[in-house]
């Protein structure tokens, strides 16, 4: 087992020597296994294809020939964690007569950052080498150390690429930000995770083939890594390590299967397929369960939905139905809760707005409820389409238009707010629908204030 995460050709973590442009001298055994899949090329990069299109400025200063054009002096790279960020800074540290520097904003101070100017100065003026400094997590620098990197910058003593997860228009000094390139990084698809985990099992530099992996597995592992290559390689190389561990001795190249990534990982696969029966079966009971008032069953379901990568856009529409044909008129105030939370979650996104939905979820929940609004649409729509409902009163009939008076078009009309107290006896209902009910209020919160109101509604307009 011991071989199966090491790598001979571990050169992505070799040390950079102040004094040597050789940079292939040294190996760093029992690499991580996302450390040894770090491409070395900007063709072995997954994902970001938008950022290393022939002649973009990225790929220039990867491929920049020694004496050549340069690139940039300075990008910024902003992005998700484990889009790449430090994987496209070693591959262009990787160019000829280059070294590679790479500094923690969380660990170095402003010392750090003028001894590397100084050591990159000296190695350009003494051997020819362009040092590029790597620095992670840029954000957490204050005004001070981002101003010690301006002068190594403005004179080209070293590229800097630097990265960061917020937004470095806010979070970066100004005079930093103008002469840098910011180019910002996309998360990667789950078809970008799944081909490199495939990828990982079968090269050389990760697992050699010394494992194979199933495809429940492999699926679990691509949702576990929700779009980070890092995560998603470190997924692979625990629950590998399990396979190989519990190896029948007469089989040589063991399957990574579910249970090897679930054991591995401490994190149970989600049974649900976002395309097939899970998917309907577990919405069905997350409707049943907000219109049978269980709060906790819904609130299960939701979670479960979520982490299983469900639009969050789908459940905000079911949260709408429910509100509109469970709650009805018992709360008409759920339906606003429904609506306002499908907008907030549009505009704050995950993972936050599992937060919106839950708080959606508990006002449906625990709601009064009526479908009478919904049974009242139903039965009338019951009567449209038997052929109920021939014709409109005269009096009721639009008659702005030339002619319409002559016609008998509005006569009789009665103005509503002319009656007592705004409601006029009146007949509104085709002829043969006169008297007919179609919504019946229950009992429950809202609707049994609304039962009384329409009894004396009806009554008044029906002349009873």
């Amino acid at each position: 087992m011991n071989d199966l995460f090491n790598s001979g050709e571990d050169q992505d973590q070799q040390d950079y020597d102040d004094d040597a442009a050789e940079t292939d001298s040294r190996q760093r055994p029992r690499s991580p296994l996302a450390v040894r899949m770090r491409p070395r090329s900007l063709d072995e990069v997954v994902g970001q294809q938008h950022l290393l299109a022939p002649g973009s400025p990225l790929r220039t200063l990867a491929e920049a020939p020694q004496g050549g054009p340069a690139g940039p002096s300075s990008v910024m790279l902003w992005g998700p964690p484990g889009t790449g960020k430090t994987t496209l800074a070693h591959v262009v540290a990787r160019g000829q007569g280059r070294k590679f520097v790479e500094l923690s904003a969380i660990t170095s101070g402003v010392k750090d950052v003028r001894r590397v100017m100084d050591d990159a100065l000296t190695a350009r003026d003494l051997h020819g080498i362009t040092t590029v400094l790597f620095l992670d997590e840029i954000h957490r620098f204050n005004k001070a150390q981002q101003d010690a990197l301006l002068p190594g910058v403005e004179n080209r003593w070293v590229v800097l690429i630097a990265a960061t997860t917020e937004n470095p228009s806010f979070s970066v000094v100004s005079p930093l930000l103008s002469r840098s390139l910011l180019l910002t990084l996309k998360p990667l698809t789950e078809a970008d995770i799944s081909g490199l985990l495939q990828r990982a099992v079968e090269d050389e530099r990760g697992l050699a083939g010394r494992v194979s992996l199933s495809d429940e597995a492999l699926e679990h592992l691509v949702r576990l890594a929700a779009g980070d290559a890092r995560r998603g390689l470190t997924a692979l190389e625990a629950a590998a390590g399990v396979a190989y561990s519990e190896r029948d001795p007469d089989v040589t190249v063991p399957t990574v299967e579910l249970a090897h990534a679930e054991q591995a990982l401490d994190v149970a696969a989600l049974r649900y397929d976002r395309a097939g029966d899970q998917h309907y079966d577990v919405t069905s009971a997350f409707i049943k369960s907000l219109r049978g008032s269980d709060v906790d069953a819904a609130l299960h379901y939701l979670a479960k939905m979520l982490e299983a990568g469900e639009d969050p856009r789908f459940i905000s529409r079911r949260l709408m139905i429910s509100a509109a044909e469970d709650v009805g008129m018992a709360d008409p105030t759920a339906l606003q809760t429904a609506v306002a939370a499908a907008q907030a979650v549009q505009m704050i996104g995950m993972p936050e707005g599992r937060l919106i939905l839950a708080e959606a979820v508990v006002h449906i929940a625990t709601a009064p409820k009526s479908n009478a609004s919904y049974k009242a649409i139903g039965a009338a729509t019951a009567d449209v389409r038997a052929g109920y409902g021939i014709g409109v009163p005269a009096h009721l009939r639009d008659a702005h238009y030339p002619g319409a008076k002559q016609l008998g078009h509005g006569k009789g009309y009665i103005y509503s707010h002319d009656a007592p107290h705004g409601i006029a006896k009146q007949q509104y209902a085709p002829d043969d629908l006169v008297g007919k009910d179609y919504y019946k209020p229950t009992a429950n919160g809202a609707e049994r204030d609304i039962s009384a109101r329409l009894e004396r509604l009806r009554g008044i307009i029906r002349g009873q």
